[in-house]
């Protein structure tokens, strides 16, 4: 691990370990301070009590849980947002892999980076996470930036790349077992944190088998679970369907919303819209390097004036086709359609979103 440390900087503390009783209760964090006013800076504060125990075995997964895994020290306080950035940009000699990026990432959301292949997505996460150094401008994850506290960002991220690499002769016990001990997780704990990964993401009947034999979407399943080893509150996960077959991308895709629903924050990246506008929250439209535009859905389609386009087909075998600015208009368009008695709805969808109409109206289709 230590070719991760940036020069100058130490690697990451032993994780803190604190034995636990059977229904014993956890200790309570002090509430956060309050944000401060509009116009004045952001206050460096310490936490009040020392961090509580790590979960015992089983209870790895309790939404906020991995918030024990990080030791007392300074944090910044980032009101409503996991993950901020401001100009944040890597050069390479002259050419801006990522330009004077400024983004919020809302605690518990599913943040989607649209963009091109070489858009500046995957430049962008590994900043986030760490592990790339950039050449200006600022991050922060959870308080805490990856240039003054890499070993406290990747205690609470969890990093998903785009290849799972080569790991001959590995079992997928043994893969996991590698990375739980890269993490200083005590041995006795892994039985039950491997077990509970395996079965999360759907891999029990696997855990004999080599990495190598394995599927391109189990390949995935795989590395999401080795991102979740540590049970992170941060997921960054580069282009995680590529090469999925449909099924595969349904399981992904229900497979983050249940991880949401755990109380992880997930940044994805994708280059196919239709990938991302199911499932995220938020998104992050960008090329060459630059965010072009960046916000929930129903945000950016207002702003830019997009529409969405829908077409109704009738019990008469009618078809006919509306435009609504957002899914407030079409919720009243359907409910007025319905109340209709001269003639019955049997179909209603979209046509196209105006998440499609933007991207193509924003981005030029750029290669750099």
């Amino acid at each position: 691990m230590a070719d991760d440390v940036w020069p100058g900087e130490t690697p990451p503390p032993p994780r803190p370990t604190s034995p636990t009783t059977s229904g014993a209760a956890t200790p309570s964090a002090p509430p956060p301070p309050p944000p401060p006013p509009t116009g004045q800076p952001i206050v460096v504060t310490s936490p009040a009590t020392p961090a509580p125990p790590a979960p015992s075995p089983g209870q790895a997964y309790a939404p906020g849980d991995a918030a024990m895994l990080l030791p007392n020290r300074p944090r910044i306080e980032v009101p409503d947002a996991i993950v901020r950035t401001s100009g944040l940009t890597k050069m390479y000699g002259a050419l801006p892999a990522v330009g004077d990026v400024s983004l919020a990432v809302p605690r518990g959301s599913i943040y989607g980076l649209i963009g091109p292949n070489g858009a500046g997505k995957t430049t962008l996460m590994t900043m986030v996470a760490s592990l790339l150094r950039p050449t200006a401008g600022d991050v922060w994850v959870d308080g805490y930036s990856p240039l003054d506290d890499s070993a406290a960002v990747r205690r609470i991220t969890g990093y998903m790349p785009d290849g799972l690499g080569v790991y001959d002769g590995l079992s997928v016990g043994g893969y996991l077992e590698f990375f739980a001990s890269a993490y200083e997780i005590p041995s006795n704990e892994w039985p039950d944190l491997i077990d509970g990964l395996l079965e999360l993401v759907q891999l029990e009947v696997k855990r004999d088998a080599q990495v190598n034999s394995l599927s391109r979407g189990m390949k995935q399943r795989l590395s999401l679970a080795r991102a979740l080893v540590h049970d992170p509150q941060l997921l960054i996960l580069d282009e995680p369907a590529s090469g999925l077959d449909p099924r595969a991308r349904i399981e992904l895709r229900e497979l983050l919303w249940a991880l949401q629903g755990m109380g992880k924050t997930i940044i994805v990246s994708s280059h196919i819209l239709s990938e991302l506008q199911e499932i995220c929250s938020h998104v992050g439209i960008m090329e060459a390097g630059r965010m072009l535009a960046e916000g929930s859905p129903e945000s950016i389609t207002t702003n830019l004036g997009a529409v969405l386009r829908l077409r109704v087909r009738f019990d008469d075998g009618a078809e006919e086709e509306f435009e609504v600015p957002d899914r407030a208009a079409q919720i009243a368009l359907l409910r007025s359609l319905v109340m209709r008695d001269d003639r019955q709805v049997v179909e209603f969808r979209e046509v196209s979103s105006g998440l499609e109409d933007v991207f193509m109206n924003v981005t030029k289709g750029i290669v750099q």
